[in-house]
C-alpha cells in the first residue's frame, strides 16, 4: 500500500510545538510526515536531533518515509561555482546517510533553476551537463543506501518534462525517478489566464525573453517515472501551496493519473497549512477522501 504522508512547515513553528504538532496529525488519522529540507538542517546542526525526532515520531507512532533536499542557489545540483558546487555534491551524500539512518527511501531534490545563480546566467546546456555530472556522483551513494533521488518539475528551462526525461535516459538506474509537482505543472498549464503569463511566463520573459511553453500533459509525460509526488492547490498564477479544492487543478484527472505510476511509492500532500489557513484536519480529511486506499 502507498504510504500518504504530509508536509508540515517547522520551520515556522516552535520546536516546543513539535509534539503537538504530531499528535494532531496522529489523531487526525494520518502516519506518516515529510522529512523536510529544515529538519535535515538542523539534523547537520545539532548532534542527537535525528533521535529526538525518531523519538517524537515513535511517540506519536508516526513515521518519516519521504523527504525534500536543501535547496537555493548555492544547493542545487546545477549550482556551477567550485567550491559550492563540491559542498553541495557532499552535503546531498551525507543528506543520504542520515535519511538511511532515519528509514527514509526517497528524496525530492531541485535540478536548479537557470537565472538563480550566483554567477550570472548560464545556458540551458552547461546547467545540464552539471546536473548530469553532480548526479554521476551522487547516484552510487543512493544505490548503496536504496533511497532513490526524485528529481522535480518546475517552471524553469532547466526542469521541464523534456529536460528531466533527458538527464534520466543518460542514468537508467531505479536510484533516480520524478517527483511530480501539481502546484507546479499546473502554472505551467494554466499561466496564460493570467496577466504577463503568471509565474511561469515571467520568468521566460524577463530572462529569456520569449513566451513560455505551455503544457497541460506534464503529468502524463513524466508519468513513467513518477516515484514521489507534490500535491497542493493553486490558480495557475502563483505557487500557493493550497489544499486541494482551493484552485482550479483537476483532481479527478490528477488521482485517475497518478493510480498509473508504475514506481509510485509515496503520496505527499505539500499543502502548507499556515499559508492556506487549513487546519490539519481539513488536510487530513481531504488527503483520505482522494486516496482512501493509502495510509
Amino acid at each position: 500500500m502507498v504510504p500518504l504522508t504530509y508536509l508540515v512547515d517547522f520551520a515556522a513553528a516552535s520546536e516546543q510545538s513539535y509534539p503537538y504538532i504530531m499528535k494532531e496529525f496522529a489523531a487526525n488519522g494520518a502516519k506518516n510526515l515529510v522529512l523536510t529540507d529544515y529538519l535535515i538542517s538542523r539534523i547537520f546542526q545539532t548532534y542527537g536531533y535525528a533521535d529526538i525526532l525518531k523519538n517524537q515520531m515513535n511517540d506519536n507512532g508516526l513515521k518519516f518515509v519521504d523527504s525534500h533536499a536543501m535547496f537555493g542557489p548555492r544547493l542545487d545540483l546545477c549550482t556551477a561555482l567550485p567550491h559550492d558546487r563540491k559542498i553541495a555534491i557532499l552535503r546531498l551524500q551525507m543528506t543520504l546517510e542520515i535519511l538511511a539512518y532515519m528509514g527514509v527511501d526517497t528524496i525530492t531534490v531541485h535540478v536548479g533553476n537557470n537565472t538563480r545563480q550566483p554567477e550570472g546566467y548560464q545556458s540551458l546546456e552547461q546547467n545540464i551537463d552539471r546536473i548530469e555530472e553532480a548526479l554521476s556522483q551522487i547516484l552510487p551513494t543512493a544505490e548503496k543506501s536504496g533511497i532513490t533521488i526524485c528529481i522535480e518539475n518546475i517552471w524553469f528551462p532547466t526542469n521541464t518534462p523534456e529536460v528531466l526525461l533527458g538527464i534520466k535516459e543518460h542514468f537508467p538506474t531505479d536510484a533516480l525517478g520524478f517527483c511530480w509537482d501539481s502546484g507546479h505543472a499546473n502554472l505551467c498549464e494554466k499561466g496564460y489566464l493570467h496577466e504577463n503569463g503568471g509565474a511561469h511566463g515571467q520568468v521566460w520573459k524577463n530572462f529569456f525573453g520569449k513566451d513560455p511553453v505551455w503544457d497541460d500533459k506534464i503529468c502524463e509525460k513524466m508519468l513513467p517515472h513518477i516515484v514521489n509526488c507534490h500535491l497542493h492547490d493553486n490558480d495557475g498564477n502563483t505557487d500557493q501551496h493550497k489544499c486541494p479544492g482551493n484552485g482550479n487543478i483537476d483532481w479527478d484527472k490528477t488521482v485517475s493519473l497518478l493510480r498509473k505510476a508504475p514506481r509510485l511509492k509515496c503520496i505527499q500532500s505539500e499543502v502548507i497549512t499556515t499559508r492556506d489557513d487549513v487546519s490539519i484536519r481539513t488536510l487530513c480529511e481531504t488527503f483520505q477522501r482522494l486516496f482512501p486506499e493509502c495510509e
